[in-house]
Order: structure tokens, then C-alpha cells, then sequence
């Protein structure tokens, strides 16, 4: 259901990551074809590839947030992306600092709703003192609040799914995540903020695989949580992307659903372990491949790095710049996508029909990975007692999720998913317009 004006304007504050960025930008869409105006409000090098996409679609607005009051890091260095993970403290510091720029913006923009992400516990503040009501867009998916809310909440009682369970491995790095502390606040305590201050929460998911933790979800924050439903980027936003034509040549000689892509994200450092056993599972499982990988700086990796390409020739290719993910994922020849599970490149395989080779990393990662495989979209490769995954175990998952008969329901269950996502997708944005419209009385 497409409506024509209906008098809603609303601002989007994403956090300062690239994937963060993307998601909201994706909302925006679908809520301007719904006749909604449409600010998306960030810092000028986020934008800057934001407005690319936005050259001929004036249903959005952008709007640069200026980091004015904070000079401990360059202009370049305002975004999540390739910033040194140290330095993650000090940028949140800063967009902390940005509140008083933000409520100039609200003065000028004047929107009837804020939506905004789960990091920045001033937003809602500030939209409030302007008698603006707050929502917050989840991207990580509904199961990750679940999990440490029931933690906060409920300390000494077992989480009611046990199937969606965290190792001491992945305990011990996330925990460090969520002590990443600026003007005193942790991860946690930032979200936990939001929440209470806002009314409605949207979450990048769709009932098909999540339903139970939404319901939870609800329970546990005492607000109303739905589902925006699992919102990609459309194949018209491409027509802006680099041409990539070696990559796409490359695909075209491979037959359909015989390789695998393999990505661990912007924003995730890759250990030489990792690097290592990753490159022993694609060997190993004699598979055709494209990896995207960030390679640490040292000498080590990058002798690594050459032998290993002399070793597989044409059956694959090493990307360390950046690959078009959505383009990538829609190609006939991707049969599987070994993945960190980070909640963007979730969606995206499973709205493009993609199975997944889960080796989740650190924050919601490990969650997302159970979900998928509770749901019987992809199988997780599980690290021995050290942490390593094993090359012989990923070469395992990806025969099975590429080739093996065994791996048929995965497979079907995955396109089936794509498929009534394409079908009734629009049913949640729907709903979540209606609601939308009922908290600003309009």
C-alpha cells in the first residue's frame, strides 16, 4: 500500500556506522513512498556516499550533523568506518558533544517524530524538550536486546530460549564491547537509556524468524515492538555503485549456486588465526569463492596473502578494498555466504534467498548466528576450545550449505523466505506507518 501525503515529517539519527547509515537510509525509502518527508541527519563523511544514492530521489532529505565543540578526532574519522576500534570511546564522546547542534536541527527541521538509534541515550532527550515524540530503530535484531535485557532484568533467572546461548569465548569479547565507556556510560546502560525514553520500538526483522523474541522483547521493555520487516537495498540504489565489471565477468563463468561469498564486514579486525583457518575451509572445500577481507598490517599476512592466491588460481577472488555485498548476493552463481552474522549482512542473505555459513565474531554476532540456524537458514561453524573454527569444519558447513544433499532443506527453506518476503514484505511497513502516525496524532 503506497499513500500520497499525509503531512508526517520525520528525522532519523542513526549511529555513526556505515551499516547503521545504510539501514536507516533503507527505512527512509519506504517510509517516503508512503508520503512521509524524510530527513536523515548525520555527520558530513557519512554522507557523503548517502547523497550519491540520493542524486535523483529528492523524497529524502539529508541534513550534516557537525561535530563543532569536538577536536580530538579529524572530520574523517566522525564515522565508526575504518576507525581504530580504540578510538570508538572517544567518538562516542564526541557525538555526545553534538546535543546542542542536534537541537538547533530540531528547531530548524521541526519534524513530528524522531527515529533514532540505540546508542545515542540523548536523542530521545533532546526531542522530548522539543515536545517531539521518540522512536528508536533497532538494526540489530530483536533477539540481541532480548538477550541482555533479560540479563539486566533478570540477573539470576535463565534466559527462556536456550537454544540462543553466548560461550565463554564470545562472553569474554563482548563483554569488553560493552564496557566502551564515554562521559561514564557503558554500551549497555546507552541503550537501556533509549528505551525508557522513547515510545515505540522498530526492529530490522520480520516475524518469519523472530516472532518469539519480539513478543519478548515487548514484555521486557514494556513497549510496543514491531517488526519493519527484513529492509535491503533495491537494485535501482546499484546504478550509483562502481561498475565492478571484473568481479561480475568473473561470476558470469561460474554455474549457478557454485560459490560462495565470503565477507566478515567494514568494521570487523580478522585475527591472522582467523585469516588462516578461513582460507584453509575455502581450499578445502573446493568451492568456487569471492572474500572480502581486511587483512591486518604485517609482513606475515601479506606473504600469506600472495601464496595463497598462487595456490587457488581462478577458483577465487580476494577483494581487500570493497565488494558491491547486495550485488554480489544476487547473483545466480552465490550459492552460500560464509558471514560474521552481523545483522546487516543477515538480512541481506536472507532477503536475497541466500543460505549462511555463520562464523560469527563478537558483539550480536553469535546471536544472530543461532537464530539462523534455529531457523534453518544457514549452519554455524563452531570454534574449538581455543576460539579457532578449524578449517576442516567451515570446509564441512560449506559443502554442506553449497552441495550436499543434506543441506537441501536449508536451501529451500531460505528461498521461501525470499520469496513471501517479496511477496508481503510491505505488510510491516504498513503497520508500522499506521503506528506511527497514531503517536504523532496526525
Amino acid at each position: 500500500m503506497e499513500s500520497k501525503d499525509r503531512g508526517m515529517t520525520v528525522l532519523m539519527l542513526p549511529w555513526l556506522g556505515h551499516s547503521h547509515v545504510s539501514s536507516y537510509l533503507q527505512l527512509g525509502k519506504r517510509l517516503a513512498r508512503r508520503g512521509v518527508s524524510v530527513y536523515l541527519c548525520s555527520t558530513p563523511v557519512n554522507l557523503t556516499s548517502v547523497k550519491k544514492t540520493l542524486v535523483n530521489n529528492p523524497s529524502i532529505k539529508t541534513i550534516e550533523l557537525h561535530l563543532t565543540n569536538f577536536q580530538e578526532l579529524p572530520p574523517h574519522h566522525h564515522t565508526v568506518n575504518g576507525l581504530p576500534p580504540n578510538l570508538l570511546p572517544t567518538l562516542k564522546k564526541g557525538f555526545d558533544m553534538a546535543a546542542p547542534e542536534f537541537s538547533d536541527i530540531l528547531k530548524t527541521v521541526k519534524p513530528d517524530l524522531l527515529i533514532s538509534d540505540i546508542f545515542q541515550y540523548w536523542a530521545p532527550e533532546v526531542a522530548l524538550s522539543h515536545n517531539v515524540p521518540s522512536v528508536i530503530y533497532i538494526t540489530s535484531g530483536a533477539v540481541t536486546c532480548c538477550y541482555f535485557f533479560h540479563q539486566y532484568i533478570n540477573p539470576h533467572s535463565p534466559f527462556p530460549f536456550p537454544e540462543i546461548y553466548v560461550t565463554d569465548y564470545e562472553k569474554s569479547k563482548h563483554e569488553n564491547a560493552v564496557q566502551v565507556n564515554a562521559h561514564g556510560m557503558t554500551t549497555l546502560e546507552r541503550v537501556l537509556s533509549c528505551f525508557r525514553q522513547s515510545q515505540v520500538v522498530l526492529v530490522k526483522s520480520c516475524n518469519e524468524i523472530e516472532e518469539k523474541y519480539i513478543n519478548y522483547l515487548s514484555t521486557l521493555c514494556e513497549k510496543t515492538v514491531l517488526p519493519a520487516g527484513l529492509i535491503v537495498s533495491e537494485s535501482v540504489d546499484w546504478k550509483d555503485e562502481e561498475d565492478h565489471t571484473e568481479i561480475f565477468e568473473w561470476l558470469n563463468k561460474k554455474d549457478k549456486a557454485s560459490t560462495v561469498f565470503v565477507s566478515t564486514g567494514t568494521e570487523c579486525h580478522l585475527s591472522n588465526d582467523d585469516i588462516e583457518d578461513i582460507a584453509s575451509g575455502l581450499e578445502l572445500s573446493c568451492v568456487n569463492f569471492i572474500w572480502f577481507v581486511k587483512f591486518p598490517d604485517g609482513d606475515f599476512m601479506g606473504e600469506f596473502l600472495k601464496k595463497f592466491r598462487q595456490r587457488i588460481g581462478e577458483k577465487g577472488m580476494i577483494l581487500e578494498t570493497w565488494a558491491p555485498q547486495a550485488r554480489i548476493l544476487t547473483h545466480s552463481s552465490i550459492g552460500g555466504f560464509v558471514s560474521h552474522c552481523g545483522r546487516g549482512s543477515v538480512t541481506e542473505a536472507l532477503a536475497y534467498g541466500v543460505p549462511i555459513i555463520a562464523i560469527p565474531m563478537q558483539y550480536d554476532q553469535p546471536l544472530n548466528a543461532r537464530v539462523v540456524h534455529e531457523a534453518g537458514l544457514g549452519e554455524e561453524v563452531k570454534r574449538d576450545e581455543d576460539g579457532r573454527l578449524q578449517g576442516d569444519n567451515i570446509a564441512n558447513v560449506i559443502k554442506k550449505i553449497v552441495s550436499d544433499k543434506d543441506g537441501d532443506e536449508i536451501r529451500r527453506k531460505t528461498q521461501n523466505l525470499s520469496k513471501s518476503q517479496k511477496e508481503s514484505g510491505d505488510k510491516y511497513l504498513d503497520i508500522v506507518v499506521e503506528e506511527l502516525h497514531k503517536l504523532c496524532n496526525i
